[in-house]
């Protein structure tokens, strides 16, 4: 049987040191987590694609071992049909035999009549067993069938893959040449004077479309990416908060807007329910910033998890 096998690279994330409670990277982002949080729109396709991938591996697998276990049962089934041939030739055999000798002999002794109830015992103890044969290959192909990786399936992994490629390709498309924008004209510090300006009025919608012209520009990224985290964390998109808090802890972790970092992942992480990531971030914050007003907040929250 032949077997496709789609398979998709993934980078790992660097982890996190909570040792030195240094957050040089969070686990965000992280598809070999149970529950990946903070996704990125490359990283949910790369996860369902894992999914998909799975899914058809394991039917794939299912089938082969039915498909072999179908195999040996119709061997054995060739078995139990080439013996009935021979017995049921002997019993002709044997018949012919009883018939040729004298009708008055059989009459007396009952042998013929004796001789037919043994070939009509064999007989249906052979097709019993034959049926037992037929009725366990019926289930079997029942159940490849059921877990029969379809055409559509496979076809639909394969629209899946494409489409990841796609977005891929976009992807680092956007990340080398960026596109067009009206913000243009205007100066990378000038825009960055509107962004701020935005949030303290809390109109975050337009603060997150400055910051993240800065981002495509690569304009003071990490501060960037914190801004549009708290955005992120106040509107309680707390997924989305944690990837941007992650990018901007991995682009410069001794920025002093850190302690509010950390305490709003770990309050972020508290609210997804990874309530193991965020006790860690929590006495993240106590050890290294233990006079601040972020490390008396860790505290009361670490204390009702």
């Amino acid at each position: 049987m032949n077997r496709i096998f789609l398979v998709a690279f993934i980078a790992t994330m660097v982890p996190f040191n909570l040792a030195g409670a240094e957050p040089s990277a969070f686990g965000a982002g992280n598809l070999n987590n149970a529950q990946p949080y903070g996704l990125t729109s490359s990283e949910e396709v790369i996860l369902q694609n894992k999914k998909n991938l799975k899914k058809v591996v394991v039917k794939s697998n299912n089938q082969a071992y039915e498909v072999d276990s179908l195999r040996e049962r119709i061997d054995g089934l060739q078995t139990i049909i080439e013996g009935l041939s021979r017995k049921s030739q002997q019993n002709k055999l044997n018949i012919t035999s009883l018939n040729q000798k004298n009708s008055d002999e059989l009459v007396t002794s009952n042998e013929y009549e004796k001789r037919l109830s043994e070939i009509s015992e064999i007989n249906a103890q052979e097709i019993k067993e034959l049926k037992v044969v037929v009725e366990d290959i019926s289930t079997l192909l029942n159940s490849i069938n059921s877990a029969y990786v379809s055409k559509d399936d496979f076809n639909t992994l394969v629209s899946d893959f494409n489409k990841f490629k796609s977005l891929v390709s976009k992807e680092l498309k956007k990340g080398t040449t960026p596109k067009k924008s009206k913000l243009e004209k205007k100066s990378n510090a000038e825009i960055a004077k509107l962004a701020k300006q935005n949030y303290d009025k809390k109109y975050y919608t337009k603060s997150i479309e400055y910051y993240t012209y800065l981002i495509d520009v690569n304009y003071k990224p990490a501060r960037a990416h914190y801004m549009v985290g708290e955005m992120k964390y106040k509107r309680k998109n707390y997924s989305e908060a944690i990837a941007y808090f992650k990018k901007s802890a991995s682009l410069y972790s001794k920025a002093s807007y850190m302690p509010s970092l950390m305490l709003h992942t770990a309050i972020s992480m508290d609210k997804t329910g990874d309530k193991d990531n965020a006790k860690s971030f929590y006495k993240g914050v106590i050890s290294k910033y233990p006079n601040t007003q972020e490390a008396k907040t860790a505290k009361n929250n670490l204390a009702k998890i």
